[in-house]
């Protein structure tokens, strides 16, 4: 089956690369399964598109790369991606205190999450913006955990943790169709998920939403991001009614 799919791209394609939006692993994995590596790489407008680029010869899925040379970046005590270099802009137009702010002591504040192992393979994990902080302090990247339920849902469309200033974590589940969507799956993946986890990350309640989030109703941006706050807005009734169950 690879090789036929192969053959139908064509042999001249030697790699692909993918910048702007997070990449699912399991598409970055069927494209090296065809033989088709996919290169990501990590940047922003202020950092004159990329920092980092994947090594052609070292691909590991769900990373993004060592930083490109002339470039350095570090990570802040919460964990956000900090970056200097000479493709870091000179500031925002008329804006000084936001310029100050992002580029306090000497480094570009990304606003992005993340993390570095030893080789100096970045993995983005989040927006500092969409941390959930806990009552007992505890603060959470929702990305991963959102997406760690949704591989598990194939019929979610979309999954949207909340918690901040709670005392656990729920989930609101967005149903591609609610032809045979059951809780009853909602809640086994969630058991499975929360097995190893510790009990900070662990789900509690969740809260099936019959329609997926769109452009259209307002919850998703242009670019397909979930607009959070309205998201929370929008279900405030729900959520609340989780938060009034015990939690499992």
């Amino acid at each position: 089956m690879f090789s036929t799919i192969r053959k139908s791209i064509g042999q001249n394609l030697k790699a692909l690369i993918c910048g702007s939006a997070p990449l699912s692993v399991d598409t970055q994995l069927f494209f090296r399964m065809i033989g088709i590596p996919v290169l990501q790489v990590y940047g922003l407008t202020e950092t004159t598109a990329i920092c980092t680029m994947d090594d052609p010869d070292h691909v590991v899925p769900g990373r993004v790369g060592p930083a490109i040379p002339g470039v350095e970046m570090s990570l802040a005590e919460n964990g956000e991606i900090l970056v200097r270099g000479p493709n870091v802009f000179a500031g925002y137009w008329n804006r000084p205190a936001e310029t100050a702010k992002a580029l306090e002591g000497g480094w570009f504040h990304t606003g992005d999450q993340g993390e570095v192992d030893a080789s100096g393979n970045w993995r983005i994990t989040g927006r500092i913006k969409n941390l959930i902080i806990l009552n007992s302090g505890h603060n959470i990247a929702p990305e991963p955990l959102e997406q760690t339920l949704a591989a598990r849902l194939p019929e979610a469309q979309q999954v949207v943790l909340v918690g901040n200033q709670r005392s656990f974590l729920t989930a609101l589940v967005a149903a591609s169709s609610t032809n045979g969507f059951k809780d009853a799956n909602v809640q086994a993946a969630i058991e499975q998920m929360n097995t190893g986890l510790p009990h900070y990350k662990q789900i509690r309640a969740f809260h099936v939403v019959p329609e997926p989030f769109t452009i259209e109703n307002g919850l998703l941006t242009v670019n397909g991001k979930l607009k959070r706050d309205a998201i929370a807005a929008r279900f405030t009734a729900e959520v609340e009614q989780m938060y009034q169950k015990k939690p499992a």
